[in-house]
């Protein structure tokens, strides 16, 4: 396939990165261009590539780089007509990166990349600002409702990234997910780098996430709304009744905490303590009974000692998340811990206190998938391999957690709901027959 006018969208990093992406691939098609994403490169021979940089974390970086490189070597072997990028990396590093890559077409950032369909079709599209083209299974949709973040904390470049937080207004968000639904999407899985904060730079402030999600709970055919990213310091406690409220709201909350020994919160400029991120959790939970909490934890952040990292794991034996992702401190570029402290814990020290907390979550893991056998559950399902349907409870996020595999012993269509009888668990799957 080789096409003049062929673009494919290639998306690094989040799900945040993938919205971007799908604005971008509609506003292409509406101008006439043969827009795919993260095409298979035999399948799009002479097509331009528009590389959706991630520029969050050292791995990640790298990762763009890589990719970037791979494309210039396919254009210039004659596989590629053009390579373009945008995204977080670009908008953070732009004139390095027009120094180090010349050879790239066109640098476009995280907020200007609209202007890729300008340059190329010499015009805008008449697209609606919430219109894309989804890249997901048609039953389920990443919503973003804000970007930026106002937070800084110490070991964090998104602000220097994204800058200050902007809430998408309301109503704009509310007619996104209607015309979603009229589409077939079911589930919502509702993003932004800090959930907490929505609504609080909008006219007349406030926290407003729960009034948002109120609204989105009672539009019909919404099936499942799922909550990413929620920062614990000035959390919105009125969105725990509208969790408990409504039954298409899922009971899963992801909210990153870091940490709990105070001098290391206290260095990541979190603004929460121990004491108040143990109220905090045990207020979630009495309000909303059985949910299901996601988080992130760092080690090896500078001022984490063997007693503060025993603190750690012993916060992590006493809450029992019932999903759980950490990883080791990386300094980043001119964030405020590169200025203000020496990043000196040793990279396998830092390697070790990972390895050991995540043995420490594999084994809670098991022993709360265990819990759940002879449990009825409703599942939506996302496919089928040669043995069995593959479906995600409201527990479950796509990509990031653990999946229910459910024999075939009847028909199950994809993007349905049933419900299915666990019958075993591994730490990080279900196995499951359906109901009769």
């Amino acid at each position: 396939m080789t096409r003049k006018n062929g673009i494919n969208v290639i998306t690094m990093g989040c799900s945040k990165n993938l919205v971007d992406s799908e604005r971008l691939l509609k506003m292409l098609r509406d101008s006439g261009f043969d827009a795919v994403h993260d095409a298979n490169p035999a399948d799009c021979r002479g097509y331009a590539a528009v590389i959706n940089t991630c520029g969050f974390i050292g791995d990640a970086k790298e990762e763009s780089i890589n990719m970037i490189l791979e494309a210039l070597q396919a254009r210039d072997a004659g596989l590629l007509s053009k390579v373009y990028v945008m995204g977080c990396l670009s908008e953070r590093y732009r004139k390095d990166l027009e120094k180090e890559l010349p050879e790239v077409d066109g640098w476009y950032g995280k907020f200007d990349w609209n202007a890729i369909v300008r340059d190329l079709a010499k015009a805008f599209p008449a697209t609606a600002p919430w219109d894309r083209v989804l890249t997901t299974p048609r039953h389920h949709a990443y919503l973003k409702i804000a970007e930026g973040c106002n937070r800084f904390c110490a070991f964090c470049a998104i602000p220097l990234i994204t800058g200050r937080y902007k809430s998408r207004p309301e109503e704009e968000i509310l007619q996104e997910v209607r015309e979603l639904v009229s589409r077939g999407v079911k589930e919502f899985n509702v993003i932004a780098q800090d959930l907490s904060a929505y609504g609080s730079d909008l006219a007349g402030g406030g926290l407003r996430l729960a009034g948002l999600i109120d609204s989105m709970a009672q539009i019909p055919g919404v099936e499942w709304i799922r909550l990413h990213y929620a920062y614990p310091a000035q959390f919105p406690y009125d969105i725990l009744p509208v969790m408990a409220r409504h039954n298409n709201v899922c009971k899963y909350l992801d909210i990153a905490l870091q940490h709990i020994a105070d001098p290391v919160l206290a260095n990541m400029r979190r603004h929460i303590t121990a004491a108040e991120t143990e109220e905090l959790l045990n207020r979630i939970r009495r309000e909303v009974p059985g949910i299901h909490i996601r988080t992130t934890l760092m080690v090896g952040f500078p001022g984490e000692g063997e007693a503060e990292f025993g603190q750690l794991m012993d916060f992590v034996r006493r809450q029992r998340f019932e999903r759980m992702g950490a990883f080791a401190y990386c300094e980043e570029d001119d964030t405020y811990a590169a200025k203000n402290f020496e990043d000196s814990i040793p990279q396998e020290v830092k390697q070790q206190r990972l390895d050991r907390l995540m043995e420490l979550q594999e084994e809670i893991s098991m022993e709360i998938q265990q819990s759940k056998v002879g449990s009825i559950q409703r599942v939506i399902i996302d496919g089928e391999n040669s043995d069995y349907y593959i479906g995600r409870t409201q527990f479950d996020s796509p990509e990031v957690d653990p999946e229910v595999l459910i024999e075939k012993t009847s028909k199950m269509c994809k993007g349905e709901f049933y419900n299915v009888e666990i019958t075993d668990a591994m730490p990080f799957e279900l196995i499951a027959r359906p109901c009769l």
